[in-house]
């Protein structure tokens, strides 16, 4: 079917040549038919034509086709700049070479300026973020030094502070994720707990209870990583749940899936596919205008470099449910 499909294109683009060949073979019959040469002469050179052109032209299509086969396979396996194109045939293939370097070139030339870009960027709000740690510090050592209920009020909002300021490290280290894993068993408890311990004054300024029930679970996975997941989990949960409680457990009919459970406001049902996506708010992070779109994005993006899966259910002014899912093939763990 391919070889159809050439040979079609190969008549397409040899339109005037065959055109001309079917004009001269005609003026040539017309003139040996005007002289009454005999027919089996003119016969004779009739055939030796056709069978030349033929020839001619089954070479001309073998090196036709493959050289759309190369780059057809050039095409497809491409990765640097550095390739070889085919020869070329006449001034013209050469003169659209020459042109296509040229045009790769200055790509590549605007894609390493944005590399660049992108580069001292990254590099700019890593030291910012590492930097504005320091005032962060010294405001709470400053609050913490007197108790009073306006110190404790800012003491949250700091903290508030303090993790957004984590969430745009976590960010810039997504890129090179791969790069920082140590994949091992890991206990559950223990990684679930260091959250619940960040977030302990939380719970009490919010006097939202906490329901926990021991693991018992060993995940196959990164802590460090794991970690800001579940602190990113908890953090949604204690924004928009109000009064009530969260509930962390293992599911009982998923096994290897985490549980963490609130009975906050919920997510529209319309907005639970999107609830992933860089950036996406919602009817619930527009009307309370304190939602990034960034949390569960990198969520999501780290458990699936983890292998792990993530789902929400919720219902709008009942609570939700977010289930981390660990179930994964064994494989070697350092």
């Amino acid at each position: 079917m391919r070889i159809i499909k050439v040979f079609g294109c190969y008549l397409k683009r040899n339109t005037l040549n065959i055109f001309v060949i079917l004009v001269s073979f005609g003026i040539f019959m017309a003139v040996f038919s005007l002289y009454s040469l005999p027919v089996e002469a003119v016969v004779y050179a009739a055939l030796l034509t056709v069978f030349f052109i033929l020839v001619a032209s089954i070479i001309d299509f073998s090196i036709y086709y493959r050289k759309h086969m190369i780059l057809t396979r050039l095409r497809k396996s491409i990765t640097v700049s550095d390739f070889m194109f085919p020869a070329s045939r006449d001034l013209i293939e050469k003169d659209y070479q020459e042109l296509i370097k040229i045009i790769d070139k200055d790509r590549m030339e605007i894609i390493n300026e944005k590399d660049m870009a992108y580069i001292d960027m990254l590099e700019y709000y890593t030291v910012w973020a590492h930097q504005i740690k320091t005032p962060i510090a010294a405001m709470r050592l400053v609050l913490q030094s007197e108790q009073s209920g306006i110190n404790n009020e800012l003491l949250e909002q700091l903290f508030r502070v303090e993790q957004y300021v984590e969430m745009v490290l976590q960010y810039l280290r997504t890129e090179n994720m791969s790069a920082d894993l140590m994949i091992k068993r890991y206990s559950l408890d223990s990684i679930v707990k260091q959250a619940v311990r960040k977030y302990s004054k939380s719970f009490i300024y919010k006097k939202i209870k906490l329901n926990y029930k021991n693991l018992n679970y060993n995940a196959l996975t990164d802590e460090k990583w794991l970690t800001f997941v579940i602190e990113q989990i908890l953090s949604n949960a204690l924004k928009y749940t109000n009064e009530g409680e969260i509930s962390i457990y293992m599911d009982d009919e998923l096994p290897d899936t985490l549980v963490i459970e609130d009975t906050g406001i919920g997510i529209e049902p319309e907005d639970l596919p999107r609830v992933f996506e860089k950036g996406f708010t919602g009817y619930i992070g527009r009307m309370d205008k304190k939602s990034t779109g960034i949390g569960l994005y990198l969520c999501k993006r780290i458990l699936s470099k983890l292998s792990h899966t993530i789902k929400i259910e919720s219902t709008p002014g009942k609570g939700t449910k977010v289930k981390i899912g660990f179930a994964t093939a064994e494989i070697a763990a350092d």
